[in-house]
């Protein structure tokens, strides 16, 4: 993709976008962290809410999401900081949403290969900025996303600050109290394609049986489906067969929302996701027939979104995470004992997904770790990475030991 000089802008559509920050891991190096200030027509924040990075991962409008980082990988590969931004869902009282990057422990000058990629969510590109020689900054406003004549555009920018996100933010109107500490963990992992791999936004390289053979490092082309009420969703035809899919649900104000799996007639197969609360944002996981695309029975009061995505957009963790009702998170670490809490009124339940270690006659193996009603604390052995599906209806965490 041709690269956008400094100052020069272009126009974007007003849907959802991911914009990935990303830079070459260098030992000694400081990570990088992604951040987005929502801005009034005078160029400040309207309130602390407006900025959105690791310690605030949602803006109360929806309209941008932090989505984290991938895992270090070895010297010289790339690393990424995601976002995901539906300029649609801005609220009229924002005139700009500005895209930042900043470290902490270090400087911009120990950085390589810092750049910011915007996609739409079928990973085709909008726009690509490549930040410039930096020395002492800890602090990189990318670009901006602005209002122009009833729609939107985007601009490169490429500032540097020395005053790292606290000083950013603060110049913007937000109250900075002390520099805010990053959550432990490595958080979402992005599709290896769109950052480095076969050239930016080239599509997927083909995957054959074997290669899901580790089914964290499939990757797709992620998909987006929309609809109201009962109807049956079937997944494109190219993912890989025998792969794990990351299901993403939005729903407001439903009675109910649930997911099921259909067979080769187009029958329920199984339950994936059942949630009763009003406002659902939830992940499940599915697995891909061997000899069929993958089906989804969708059923919801109200109009729901839902996403199928690569299973390296979910959660990582080895040794803490939180979150709440419904979610999907990858167990990176050693056998243990999974010390799980829970504090809500209906059944919670915790399946531990691996490999099937009969592929031949199983999708996959499930194991039952925990099964309770309300406010549960309770500590099962987990003997070694998997998936853990976690259903309820509040606020949970995980924790291992060893």
């Amino acid at each position: 993709m041709t690269q956008l000089p400094m100052g020069a802008d272009l126009p974007v559509p007003a849907q959802a976008l991911q914009v990935a920050v990303t830079w070459q891991t260098v030992p000694g190096a400081p990570e990088v962290d992604v951040s987005a200030l929502l801005l009034d027509g005078g160029g400040r924040v309207r309130g602390d809410a407006d900025l959105v990075f690791y310690n605030h991962t949602a803006h109360p409008s929806g309209a941008v999401r932090h989505l984290g980082k991938s895992a270090p990988g070895a010297p010289g590969s790339a690393a990424a900081d995601w976002l995901w931004l539906n300029l649609a869902r801005v609220e009229p009282g924002v005139d700009r949403v500005l895209v930042a990057a900043s470290v902490d422990g270090g400087s911009f000058g120990q950085v390589r290969g810092l750049d910011m990629r915007v996609t739409d969510l079928s990973c085709a590109p909008v726009a690509y900025v490549v930040a410039g020689v930096a020395t002492t900054e800890t602090a990189f406003v990318l670009g901006v996303f602005h209002r122009w004549e009833g729609g939107w555009r985007f601009r490169a920018v490429g500032q540097g600050y020395a005053s790292g996100l606290a000083g950013l933010a603060t110049d913007f109107g937000i109250v900075v109290e002390a520099p805010p500490a990053p959550i432990p963990g490595p958080g979402y992992i992005p599709p290896p394609v769109p950052v480095r791999h076969q050239g930016y936004g080239a599509p997927a390289p083909a995957v054959t049986a074997r290669a899901v053979a580790d089914p964290f490092s499939v990757t797709f082309r992620p998909s987006v489906h929309q609809g109201r009420g009962k109807e049956t969703v079937r997944c494109d035809p190219a993912l890989p067969p025998g792969c794990w899919a990351l299901l993403e649900i939005e729903s407001y104000h439903s009675i109910s929302t649930t997911i099921e799996s259909c067979d080769a007639h187009g029958r329920v197969e199984d339950f994936l996701l059942m949630a009763y609360e009003d406002d659902v944002r939830a992940r499940t996981v599915a697995v891909v027939p061997p000899d069929r695309p993958l089906t989804l029975r969708v059923d919801a009061d109200t109009p729901w979104t839902l996403r199928v995505l690569p299973l390296a957009h979910a959660r990582r963790f080895d040794s803490h995470i939180e979150g709440h009702a419904h979610d999907l998170v990858v167990y990176d670490g050693p056998p243990g004992v999974l010390d799980f809490s829970h504090h809500g009124e209906s059944n919670v339940t915790v399946h531990r997904h691996t490999p099937a270690r009969e592929p031949e006659y199983d999708a996959e193996d499930q194991e039952l770790l925990v099964d309770a009603v309300g406010e549960v604390r309770v500590s099962a052995p987990v003997t070694g990475p998997g998936l853990l599906r976690i259903s309820g209806d509040g606020p949970w965490k995980c924790a291992m030991r060893r």
